[in-house]
């Protein structure tokens, strides 16, 4: 997994730091002692990521590339656009063929042995093609649309991510039109489930007889039954295929007054924009060659796979019932015990007045945090609730619970980010539905994303007002939650609360900037605060003495922060960077970036937290965040770094932090060269998310006993 020299080794490619994150994830789906749903799963991921890498950075890069005149390049590491993609694209070719070697000659084997087989058509009996003509033409073919495409009409709607089956078509009379071929296609109905059950069946082998499942796609069918929906004719050639269009559009933010019809604008043009890539399957030259040239698209953009397509949309599988030998068994979840033993006596708020109370996703549960606002809708004193939703599921008990706040004659404020992308559309949707029960709906800023994780309640209590917070590094998506990584804090600390509302008033009103007591907010002073912490390290940082950097994040591509972290590492300081994706920083170069160590983990959760600490001569800090350190966040959204204030959370947060830069079964060492490579270091097997479920159990079970400390070794390797 190597990079591509540049002609400015001190910065890695932004893209192609983001392809070879996806080449970590690739290699655990190439796992041979790993469950085959599991490693199925991996291989999904990497589909459903390139879909969105080609539709927002593929295709900016296109439009810089076509519409550049000359200059300097635009990226830090030396390379020019037609650089970019043309190495980019060699190595996302490199992985796909990977991916679905794998897929075909070891996953779907795998999964057949276990008792859930794959069946294409070429592999058919007559009792399937019996059992399966009769489902098609029953479930499937009233809603199929066929749609003609000829040279001198618009092609028809076709979408990103959809899939679409293709027919050339011969008169099956030679007295119509003879010699003259047409064209249909049509759009496999998203309505329906790609996975087609077969009737169980008994399969008799060495150990004996025994029930099989098998399943077929719901493609397949479209295409070897497809000819019923063309009456007079026949079927030369077909095939499958989808397309990424563009979707790397900005709403025209001076519409204020109608926000919500000019970002649907924007959904309704991405519709129309330019292709970017096709992933087909084979069977059609001929086909191919005519909706490449309709699309307007060059070889480099097809992708020919020799497997399922869109294997994103086949997740389902993975949960498939019946198939627990086939995966790894489900991780539990536990509860935090401070939310465990509420009662008429002890309320939610009780708990969080006596202390600040920490909730580690997705090993303790998102619950508390969906109680947090169910409390706040139906307690009395509750006057007030204000909360900053990026993210959040389609059917949110968080919606749900301030639906039920505003419907009681509470004031509830909701700031819903209408620019999250790719979830615009189901934003909208709930943002309509919470306006129509009376809260207050804003739609973000102008020309900056809200992208900060707070909820503030205010709550009258003995003729006074207290103010309850929850600051998060995730969204407030109870989905996710159970397979995201993140840190969140309940605090009812009066300096904390305050600041929350300077948050809200600053994103809902008119205000100037104001100075905040402990929060830390971009893009007016994160960035700067950021810097000055890492500055302050570099000058205190001693030979005998040296300073301490620990970082963990999702993506590092902002030059100032990383030049910053070379002047530290110059100085001697020792930087630890736990960076999951993106990292432009190069490590380990001699006199620049020495005592820089860079490690990614790629595991069960994914990692999305963001933790930083700086030890700052032994008056250590530790904040978290929900930016990670990239142009975008610093510069160009509204974002949150918050302070771990209490002690013992301190201890427990440090402790998680420490533990990631001790894994030696999950991670990757990332060298100056480009490679990353698996850290195999160590005497006895180290995984950190196997560590971290542990100790949420303990702190379960034994609520009391200690639960402060996370043992674990507190200088990292190589310290």
């Amino acid at each position: 997994m190597e990079q591509a020299v540049s002609t400015n080794h001190v910065f890695f490619n932004r893209e192609l730091s983001w392809i070879d994150f996806n080449e970590r994830v690739l290699e655990e789906g190439l796992r041979q002692d790993m469950l085959p749903l599991d490693r199925f799963r991996y291989l999904s991921i990497v589909s459903s990521n390139f879909d969105e890498f080609f539709m927002i950075r593929v295709a900016a890069m296109k439009r810089a590339y076509q519409g550049r005149t000359g200059g300097s390049p635009p990226d830090p590491a030396g390379l020019s656009y037609e650089d970019q993609l043309k190495v980019g694209i060699a190595k996302i070719r490199s992985i796909i063929h990977r991916q679905y070697t794998c897929l075909e000659e070891e996953i779907f084997p795998a999964l057949a042995q276990g008792g859930l087989e794959l069946l294409r058509p070429k592999v058919y009996t007559s009792f399937h093609w019996d059992y399966l003509s009769s489902f098609f033409m029953r479930e499937i073919y009233p809603l199929l649309t066929p749609l003609r495409i000829k040279a001198t009409e618009a092609l028809p709607s076709i979408e990103s991510f959809w899939l679409y089956g293709a027919f050339l078509l011969a008169p099956a009379s030679a007295e119509e039109s003879p010699g003259i071929d047409r064209i249909s296609i049509i759009q496999i109905p998203p309505v329906l489930d790609r996975i087609i059950w077969l009737p169980q069946h008994r399969q008799t082998n060495e150990t004996g007889t025994e029930e099989k499942s098998s399943w077929a796609l719901l493609e397949d069918l479209v295409l070897c039954f497809g000819a019923a929906l063309y009456p007079g004719y026949q079927v030369k050639e077909q095939m499958l295929f989808t397309i990424n269009r563009d979707a790397d559009f900005s709403v025209d933010e001076k519409r204020d007054e109608d926000f919500i019809e000019a970002m649907e604008e924007v959904l309704e043009s991405r519709g129309k924009s330019m292709a970017v890539r096709m992933v087909f399957s084979p069977g059609s030259q001929r086909l191919k060659g005519e909706l490449a040239h309709r699309l307007l698209l060059d070889e480099e953009d097809l992708y020919e796979v020799n497997g399922p397509l869109n294997l994103g949309g086949l997740l389902e599988l993975v949960k498939a019932p019946g198939f627990d030998q086939l995966r790894e068994s489900p991780w539990s979840i536990y509860e935090n015990p401070a939310f465990t033993d509420l009662s008429v006596d002890l309320s939610l708020w009780d708990r969080i007045r006596q202390k600040d109370v920490l909730l580690h996703l997705p090993y303790q549960s998102f619950d508390p945090v969906i109680r947090f606002f169910q409390a706040a809708a139906y307690d009395p004193q509750v006057i007030s609730i204000k909360t900053a939703l990026y993210r959040t599921s389609g059917q949110s008990p968080i919606v749900k619970a301030l639906e039920e706040a505003a419907l009681k004659g509470k004031q509830v404020t909701a700031v819903v980010e209408l620019k999250a992308r790719f979830d615009e559309e189901r934003n909208i949707s709930w943002a309509n539905r919470l306006e129509k029960a009376g809260v207050i709906v804003i739609y973000g800023l102008s020309r900056l994303k809200v992208h900060a994780k707070v909820s503030l309640v205010i709550r009258r209590e003995n003729d006074r007002i207290k103010r309850y917070v929850h600051l998060s590094t995730g969204n407030y998506n109870d989905k996710t939650a159970k397979l995201y990584e993140d840190i969140g804090i309940f605090t009812a600390r009066d300096e904390i609360a305050f600041d929350a509302g300077l948050l809200f008033n600053m994103i809902t009103g008119y205000s100037v900037i104001q100075s905040m007591q402990k929060l830390v907010i971009a893009p007016t002073s994160l960035k700067h605060r950021l810097l000055d912490l890492i500055d302050r390290e570099t000058k205190r940082s001693h030979q005998d003495y040296p300073g301490r950097i620990m970082v963990k994040m999702n993506a590092l591509a902002d030059i100032d922060m990383i030049q910053a972290l070379y002047r530290a590492s110059a100085a001697g300081v020792k930087v630890l960077l736990n960076i999951r994706g993106i990292c432009m920083l190069v490590p380990g170069l001699p006199g620049l970036s020495e005592h820089i160590r860079v490690v990614s983990i790629i595991d069960h959760y994914l990692e999305h937290s963001r933790i930083f600490y700086f030890a700052n001569g032994g008056a250590e800090e530790l904040f978290l965040s929900s930016a990670d350190w990239m142009p975008r966040n610093l510069e160009r959204r509204v974002e949150l770094m918050f302070p771990v204030l209490q002690e013992d959370l301190r201890r427990q947060v440090l402790g998680i932090l420490e533990a990631y830069f001790q894994d030696n079964c999950q991670a990757w060492i990332l060298g100056s060269d480009g490679v990353w490579r698996r850290s195999l270091d160590g005497e006895k097997p180290y995984r950190v998310q196997t560590v971290l479920l542990a100790h949420a159990r303990e702190i379960a079970e034994h609520p009391w006993a200690s639960r402060e400390e996370f043992i674990v070794r507190r200088s990292p390797p190589g310290e």
